[in-house]
């Protein structure tokens, strides 16, 4: 095998009372990054669509070029390759988009190389382009691009993933209103303490929004979707976030919030029309 096509999906990050531990992935839309065998030396992007330009072809400086450098000093790997990364989802979205590119390039050389790393052991090496595409190596985009479904962070360091069971009819619904925000700059702005009364009062959240997931039970989930910490900053940054929010709880969402680090919001839903009804209600 000398080419890997990879499709590395856009996911939502936090998902509410999970500030940097939770996250789960959509079906649609994501990366694609097309990795290939080289007779020259080193890596070398070739390619990057979909970005109007912005993105740098500097290995050291892309997030997919980072990764593949981390990961080819631990294999010892010294052959040369070539990536394309073509975007297919709007960057500064909240929806994972240097992530994808990171795990799209991690997953296609593990397949180049026939599996010499399990693909759970390819988490650190996106950390890695994190830390350098917004300077906190958070693992709740990558670990749920890379292994797909919901996932737990339970702790970064050491670094401890979990994946957690969900019913099969819980469905997303995601909106991208047309403007951009950077990880690094909503992460400046959020309270560096918060009182016991709401930090108990997230931790619940947490707790029963996966037991929710773990039982299948609805309106466990429903009840838990609730930020009291990182919502109530970060949502005065979205023009319309309220009026977007009580659509979709008014159309029958279980819950609504914001997508990582936001523009993007999302809301979880019971069953795929639905979630196609709470979509079209967000988006008007």
């Amino acid at each position: 095998m000398k080419r890997v096509s990879v499709f590395a999906p856009a996911t939502v990050a936090n998902v509410a009372c999970g500030f940097d531990v939770l996250g789960f992935s959509l079906n649609e839309p994501g990366d694609e990054v097309i990795l290939s065998l080289s007779d020259d030396s080193g890596i070398e992007i070739t390619k990057i669509t979909g970005d109007d330009g912005r993105l740098p072809l500097d290995v050291q400086k892309n997030t997919g070029g980072v990764a593949l450098l981390h990961m080819c000093e631990h294999l010892k790997f010294s052959g040369g390759l070539k990536m394309e990364v073509h975007k297919k989802m709007p960057m500064g979205s909240g929806l994972g988009s240097s992530a994808a590119t990171a795990v799209g390039a991690v997953v296609a050389l593990n397949e180049l190389l026939n599996h010499p790393i399990e693909r759970k052991d390819l988490l650190p090496f996106v950390l890695e382009a994190e830390r350098a595409a917004c300077g906190a190596a958070h693992a709740d985009n990558a670990a749920a691009c890379l292994l797909g479904g919901f996932i737990l962070v339970r702790s970064n360091e050491p670094l401890d993933v979990i994946q957690i069971p969900f019913p099969d009819d819980l469905f997303a619904a995601v909106i991208h209103p047309h403007i951009e925000i950077r990880t690094e700059d909503t992460r400046r702005i959020l309270r560096k303490q918060v009182s016991l009364t709401r930090a108990v009062q997230q931790w619940g959240n947490l707790g029963g929004f996966v037991a929710g997931l773990h039982q299948s039970d609805y309106d466990l989930i429903s009840r838990s979707l609730e930020d009291v910490i990182i919502e109530p900053v970060r949502g005065l940054l979205i023009p319309g976030f309220e009026s977007v929010k009580n659509a979709a709880l008014d159309a029958g969402a279980l819950g609504s919030s914001i997508s990582g680090s936001g523009p993007s919001i999302f809301a979880l839903c019971r069953g795929e029309e639905a979630a196609q009804k709470v979509g079209k209600s967000m988006q008007n």
